[in-house]
């Protein structure tokens, strides 16, 4: 018999062997870690799931993250004759390979972690997110840290830092661990120092933090709670008026509602009895004091509630104070985030400011370009010429032609700036010896006749272009933007055109003053008469300086075209301003044009700053502005002397 029994032992051992060694076959490098911890797996529970996690992360395989989002989803099943583990699905999964099985469904037991074991594994995932090779997972897992910002997730945060190779990455892992650290430390040293950290910083998310930190309710007390942390106690009738205070006492059950006229009128309904209610006789009821007095009657005889009056509430109101209550009880806490929220504020507004000169200096470079051809021909000629915004428009369009001809937007740049001079400049002299020469002192024929050739050329662009805006598109090097910080940021185009204007301006300076033209134009500007006794031909000078006018027109077309649109009616948007930057600058001199452009630019975005919604509103209030302006300087900022000064 001992001889038989072994035998069979034997047989079954021999047997099972290849189910064992098939059993082994199929587990993987995550299951063999699964089945040490098969205990953990099949019934988890927060106290005891930390072991297996751990055990997890120093694995470092690539499945983790996949199971533990599954695991987590209660996806994972449990096969009770072999005890592995599989993903549900029909076949199940194998969790190393992803392949499907051939298992019996009926064999398969559900693994269901509650929401406690649920939150252990969602701060495992954050940290393998946070640790991922793929930097597009790690930002997505920052961006989801930032959404919804919890209090677990500050650690795998902070042990993700020291081994992220991006340096930008590692620097907003570190304000994100120190936004968290700000709401979440440990102890009120820890949250006091990260909110003193934050103090330094202008993001939307730093300034979010602070608030949330400095987050109150409202509350009403008949003396200020001493175990409250009070932000600010509100004085009725200056933070908070009597009905808003009375309609709290209310909200928090101190007072009773004052009764409406249907609640009155129903309450007497109610207790009519023997044709009376309260004593008052029912036909006597028609007035509003007689129904309060039978309220009254009621009342007293404690038929009714008592009935709330204006007086009954403004006594209850000044018996009570009320007061702004921070959430956060610790009141050094709450003081630390206040103080770093004022000084992120103060900085976030010098910030914006600088941002706000930035943006002025820029629209003011635009309006430069865009004027100074008109003030040289203004200044020299005295001529009002309406067209000058067409010779923008014919600038810009120039450049579009080019960028049709030459597809390299950098060379066709470079090409397009002096032909749109050229054309410019050849459209400017025709116009001039064909129309202008003619209506000298004359100024109302020739704006009238400037004005008709500016329609003329706008229908002639219409006809040519159509009246679809065509695309002047910029260098790849002048996309994008500089970005100081959060708050301050400006275009590279706007950069680029600041610089041109720059550029124009000291050449500009320097054909005017080391030049003979310069000198020649200087002279006649000053004085005609004078400068014809001494050999200068008026005449001649005066056709230059309108096609060097016009030439400048072109090129500021060009420069505007890059950011703008390019139509048939383009000039018109710069005519106005080109004319104020004008007058208020002083006609005929290019520092006058530079002190109107800044001074107009400037005055612009002020009124956008303050009126951010309505830029028709900016466009008028400036007007009037410069109505007031000339009223005062007739003859501009830098008035010149000789002709212009005369006229």
């Amino acid at each position: 018999m001992p001889r038989a029994l072994f035998l069979a032992l034997t047989l079954a051992f021999c047997l099972a062997l290849p189910a064992h060694r098939a059993q082994a076959q199929q587990t993987g490098p995550l299951q063999a870690v699964l089945q040490t911890h098969a205990a953990e797996v099949a019934r988890p529970s927060r106290t005891s799931v930390a072991t297996l996690i751990d055990a997890l992360v120093a694995s470092n395989l690539p499945q983790v993250p996949d199971f533990l989002t599954r695991w987590s989803d209660r996806e994972v099943v449990q096969d009770s004759a072999s005890g592995l583990f599989y993903y549900d699905g029909e076949p199940p999964v194998d969790i190393d390979t992803g392949a499907p099985t051939q298992l019996d469904g009926a064999t398969l037991s559900a693994i269901r972690p509650n929401g406690g074991v649920r939150r252990v594994i969602s701060t495992a995932l954050v940290q393998f997110q946070l640790s991922a090779p793929d930097i597009a997972a790690r930002t997505a897992a920052l961006d989801a840290i930032a959404r919804a910002p919890e209090e677990d997730q500050l650690e795998p945060l902070r042990a993700s830092i020291a081994t992220e190779p991006d340096p930008a990455l590692k620097a907003r892992k570190e304000q994100l661990a120190g936004m968290l650290a700000a709401r979440y430390g440990d102890t009120t040293e820890e949250r006091v120092a990260a909110l003193q950290a934050l103090s330094g910083a202008l993001s939307v998310e730093i300034r979010a933090v602070l608030n949330q930190v400095l987050t109150t309710t409202s509350g009403v007390a008949e003396t200020l709670p001493q175990d409250a942390n009070i932000a600010r106690q509100l004085r009725v009738g200056k933070d908070i008026t009597s009905a808003e205070a009375y309609a709290r006492l209310v909200e928090s059950g101190l007072a009773a509602a004052p009764q409406t006229r249907e609640q009155i009128k129903a309450a007497l309904t109610e207790n009519i009895s023997d044709g009376t209610v309260g004593g008052v006789p029912v036909g006597a009821l028609n007035t509003e004091a007689d129904r309060l007095r039978a309220y009254q009657a009621l009342a007293t005889a404690g038929t009714v509630p008592p009935l709330v009056t204006e007086a009954s509430m403004a006594d209850a109101v000044s018996a009570h104070v009320f007061f702004d209550a921070y959430t956060e009880q610790d009141v050094a806490i709450t003081d630390a985030a206040r103080e770093a929220l004022d000084e992120v504020e103060n900085r976030v507004f010098l910030n914006q400011m600088f941002d706000l000169t930035l943006d002025a200096l820029s629209l003011a470079s635009i309006y430069f370009l865009a004027a100074i051809g008109l003030a040289i021909t203004f200044g020299v000629m005295g001529v009002i010429n309406m067209a000058h915004g067409e010779f923008i428009m014919m600038g810009a369009y120039t450049g579009y032609v080019v960028q049709q001809i030459i597809p390299d937007y950098t060379i066709s740049l470079i090409v397009a700036l002096p032909l749109a001079f050229a054309v410019t400049f050849a459209a400017g002299v025709a116009m001039e010896r064909l129309v202008i020469r003619w209506l000298y002192h004359r100024p109302l024929e020739t704006l009238l006749a400037t004005f008709g050739i500016s329609i003329a050329l706008q229908q002639l662009a219409k006809n040519i272009f159509g009246t679809q805006a065509r695309p002047l598109t910029s260098p790849s090097w002048l996309d994008g933007a500089w970005v100081l910080n959060d708050v301050v940021s400006i275009a590279n185009i706007r950069i680029a055109i600041f610089v041109l204007a720059l550029i124009f301006l000291g050449l500009i300076l320097f054909v005017l003053n080391k030049t003979r033209i310069g000198l020649e134009v200087r002279a006649v500007t000053q004085n005609p008469g004078m400068a014809a006794s001494m050999g200068i031909n008026p005449d001649k000078i005066n056709m230059l300086t309108f096609g060097i006018g016009s030439g400048i027109a072109g090129i500021a077309g060009v420069a505007i075209g890059l950011y703008a649109k390019v139509t048939s009616e383009m000039g018109a948007d710069y005519i106005v301003q080109s004319f104020m930057t004008v007058v208020v600058g002083g006609v005929g001199n290019v520092w006058g044009t530079l002190a109107g452009a800044t001074l107009i630019g400037g005055l612009q975005k002020g009124i956008e700053y303050f009126n951010p919604s309505n830029t028709l509103a900016a466009q008028t209030y400036m007007i009037l502005f410069i109505i007031l302006f000339i009223q005062f300087r007739p003859k501009g900022i830098v008035a010149l002397k000789g002709r212009a000064a005369g006229d």
